[in-house]
């Protein structure tokens, strides 16, 4: 499983109520869980030059390979957390940082290019991202996964747009099974022969497989667990755990479980990872 990249950014997430800043994104957060999964894999991302040591005193304990882009001047994206009573953070105060006007180095896309998988959290900045490097012909090669958060910023056209340079999608989708959103997705991954797994929380999972040799439609349920914790980080470690899986197995109900398992384990954590990732406590 060598020659992977996962591309996305990096934030400083500010615990307003605690006065801390830790580093986070989703994309740290599915880096923690392949580097405790032993997954190869590198990181192409950005920070500012403000905080170097927040970001490198995490990748290096844990192990993380990062493309040598991985600096650049200026502040780096930063968001504020709020604990509410229900252990749910309130997020506010985004800002963008380095990743308001990100480039790409020759390096970047030489990387790309030679890789054999890319997984992308489609953050605005990488969708883009992935727009120009697939009409590029930078994405021809590898195969493609990204991460389409909560679809908030996204339309079913916009969606259709991107998932013409991906293999395979996911989507955490916040609202109810039959919205016809949800049926425009759908659309998309039988008109594109694509993969598209809808994750629904505690209600299943929803694969949408396009793929010519499958072309089929299934629901899979999911065994709702207590929260000790927050769900904050729920989605990233299924998507670590189903793309490990997947990349080794090709076999989908294995990967769907290995996602549901990491979910759910995922819960039992005040933040989207426990505090010893951190060094806390």
């Amino acid at each position: 499983m060598s020659g992977t990249l996962l591309f996305g950014p990096l934030s400083v997430d500010r615990y307003v109520d605690e006065g801390i800043d830790l580093p986070g994104g989703g994309v740290l957060n599915m880096a923690y869980h392949w580097a405790q999964g032993e997954v190869p894999f590198r990181l192409l991302s950005r920070i500012g030059d403000d905080q170097v040591e927040l970001f490198r005193s995490f990748l290096d304990r844990h192990g993380i390979a990062t493309l040598p882009s991985l600096v650049a001047p200026g502040v780096s994206s930063s968001i504020d957390i709020v604990m509410r009573d229900d252990r749910q953070p309130w997020m506010d105060h985004f800002v963008e940082g380095v990743w308001a006007d990100v480039r790409w180095t020759d390096d970047d896309r030489l990387e790309l290019r030679q890789a054999e998988r890319v997984h992308a959290v489609l953050v605005d900045a990488v969708a883009q991202a992935i727009d120009d490097l697939g009409a590029d012909g930078v994405l021809d090669a590898p195969l493609v996964s990204g991460d389409f958060l909560s679809f908030r910023h996204y339309s079913v056209e916009r969606f259709a747009q991107t998932m013409q340079w991906l293999d395979l999608g996911f989507i955490g989708w916040p609202g109810a099974p039959d919205h016809p959103t949800i049926g425009g997705v759908r659309d998309v991954a039988f008109d594109q022969g694509t993969l598209v797994v809808v994750t629904m929380g505690a209600d299943g999972v929803l694969l949408l497989d396009g793929r010519p040799e499958q072309r089929r439609e299934r629901f899979v349920p999911v065994q709702a667990v207590a929260v000790d914790g927050t769900t904050v980080g729920c989605g990233d470690a299924f998507i670590a755990a189903f793309l490990a899986t997947w990349w080794q197995s090709d076999d989908l109900d294995a990967a769907v479980q290995a996602g549901m398992a990491a979910g759910a384990a995922a819960t039992r954590w005040m933040r989207p990872l426990p505090d010893a990732a951190f060094a806390l406590g």
